[in-house]
């Protein structure tokens, strides 16, 4: 067991374990939680109380959570003058899944950002989020159930790994400098200079993801989403090694777009995932006018950012989005919105966003019932009009309640 300086772990309860890359969940496995900042404590309250009211209902009391509360942002930063304590991350690495609220981003020098931080010291390489419709939602768009999507957004790399130099700093006028000396470019003195990586190696393992989830969960496509035609030999190079791995450790069980319309007329072989690409900016149109045609995305970070959020925007908005970090070896579920100060302590904020991404957790744990009931319950909340204000102000005659009220409403329903 990890010895730590801030936190007691819990005196019941066993640890997950990870053998042969598969989970093992005892029946009262030790989860970590981060409250968050802002709202954060607000909605773990009303969270926790439904993930343990879902839990006892679809297992009648043979199996439970047993919560462990660890540190990161405003509250880590107050009680022990570190963001991100070290503590944290062995707690998280020691019992495999954890879920956190949104946390802030420190100002001034230091971390630039505690989620991405905890991704890439955790090596969290696939950022998963699904996107569904809740009937009766709000919505921009005339059908908003045409799109379930569940995108995977490479974690690790791209401009969110954070290489860049502030425009005249000796480091950028040295790069600039030698790029238009050496590589004939023409850049200007007076650039900010950034380095976007894109590696084979993590390219692979998130495809790889993303197309055995989409095996697992019987989904019909993955689409890689690129800038390829522009930024060819990053982009670019993150689509060819995405089919590379298709064809390679996927045969049998996939079949590119262009193999569907060449050799099986048009239509795809029973039980095989059509692998195809779009271009990035074409795919927001996309998944605008024609979002059935779409399943799982597989992108580069910057991409999958923008991409996730636009299409939360046509389900409800981030209140409504789930998220995950998953690796090899670890696993955090989380908020995707961020920590709106104003609203902290007020008891107003949709709790949603976490809950359905405790949903994505207990999927994770194999627990699916409890995923299934929660989902369920909050269906029918939001059918019954009892909702918070984002959700209200866009419905007729419904209930505004607070972020506690509306846990109590999803408990009701279970």
């Amino acid at each position: 067991m990890a010895k730590y300086k801030h936190l007691v772990p819990p005196q019941d309860g066993s640890k997950i374990t990870v053998k042969s890359g598969s989970l093992v969940v005892p029946n009262d496995p030790i989860i970590p939680y981060i409250e968050g900042d802002g709202t954060g404590p607000d909605i773990w309250k009303a969270s926790v109380r439904v993930f343990d009211a879902a839990v006892r209902k679809v297992f009648g009391g043979s199996k439970r959570v047993v919560w462990m509360e660890v540190l990161a942002g405003e509250k880590a930063f107050q009680r022990t003058g570190e963001w991100l304590p070290e503590d944290t991350l062995k707690a998280i690495r020691e019992y495999v899944v954890a879920i956190k609220g949104p946390l802030t981003t420190p100002v001034g020098g230091g971390i630039r950002s505690l989620n991405v931080a905890l991704r890439q010291v955790l090596d969290l390489y696939a950022c998963v989020r699904p996107v569904r419709y809740f009937q009766g939602v709000a919505s921009p768009v005339k059908e908003p159930s045409k799109l379930n999507v569940v995108i995977f957004r490479e974690n690790t790399e791209d401009v969110y790994a954070g290489i860049e130099w502030k425009a005249k700093s000796k480091e950028a006028v040295e790069v600039i400098q030698y790029l238009n000396k050496k590589r004939k470019t023409d850049i200007r003195a007076d650039s900010g200079i950034g380095i976007k990586p894109m590696s084979a190696f993590n390219s692979k393992r998130l495809v790889r993801r993303a197309i055995q989830f989409a095996l697992d969960k019987k989904r019909r496509s993955v689409t890689l989403v690129h800038k390829g035609n522009i930024m060819k030999f990053t982009e670019g190079a993150f689509k060819e090694w995405g089919y590379e791995l298709a064809a390679k450790e996927f045969k049998g069980r996939v079949v590119t777009e262009d193999e569907v319309g060449r050799k099986h007329g048009g239509k795809a072989p029973e039980g095989m995932v059509v692998i195809k690409d779009r271009i990035a900016d074409s795919m927001f149109q996309q998944v605008l006018l024609r979002p059935n045609e779409y399943d799982v995305i597989a992108t580069p970070n910057l991409n999958g950012d923008y991409l996730s959020d636009a299409c939360a925007a046509q389900v409800g908005g981030l209140g409504m989005a789930p998220g995950s970090n998953i690796g090899d070896k670890a696993a955090v579920f989380e908020a995707t919105h961020g920590t709106a100060p104003k609203y902290a302590n007020l008891d107003k904020i949709n709790p949603g966003s976490v809950i359905l991404s405790g949903c994505m957790m207990f999927e994770h744990l194999g627990w699916d019932g409890v995923s299934t009931a929660i989902q369920a319950a909050i269906s029918k909340a939001i059918d019954q009009k009892t909702v918070t204000y984002d959700l209200a102000r866009g419905m007729q005659d419904a209930r505004e309640v607070k972020c506690s009220e509306f846990g109590d409403a999803i408990i009701r329903n279970l």
